[in-house]
């Protein structure tokens, strides 16, 4: 069974391996081993879980299996950091986070955002599965285009 709720400062370790373990498919897919998710320090994760970010983590039989983040920026809710452990993608965890994170900022915000990279096929699938449309591209580098969602 998949429990979903608010993660806090011990959880930060567990989120930071879940997180690195989840992003290594997409730095080989952009052949880029330094991207934010990989780089970001257990310091930087203690403060957003410190601050207003908003962190859900998952978990199953006591085990963190995913987690994501949310910031709330006036009426828009940017999402971030939608991360699944490898041996449980596709089993419907991130679809589960997202509605929780949804869910969190009902009534609050007027707009959810979030953002992935191009070849992500199967970030891009599971967000237009959830309503949510693309609105513009940003190209960042020669391997890499995000492509902007909103809802």
């Amino acid at each position: 069974m998949i429990t979903i709720e608010r993660a806090d400062v011990a959880d930060a370790g567990e989120i930071l391996t879940v997180q690195r373990a989840a992003y290594v498919t997409e730095a080989q897919l952009y052949g880029d081993p330094f991207i934010q998710p990989l780089v970001e320090s257990l310091d930087q994760l203690r403060t957003l879980l410190k601050g207003d970010t908003i962190i859900l983590k998952a978990t199953r039989g006591g085990r963190l299996v995913g987690s994501v983040r949310a910031t709330v920026q006036e009426q828009t809710c940017l999402i971030g950091r939608l991360v699944v452990v490898p041996d449980l993608q596709g089993e419907g965890i991130g679809t589960r986070l997202m509605e929780a994170v949804e869910a969190e900022v009902a009534g609050s915000v007027t707009s959810l955002v979030l953002f992935t990279g191009h070849l992500s096929a199967g970030n891009l699938k599971l967000y237009k599965r959830m309503g949510y449309v693309e609105y513009r591209r940003e190209r960042v580098s020669d391997q890499l285009v995000l492509v902007h969602l909103r809802k």
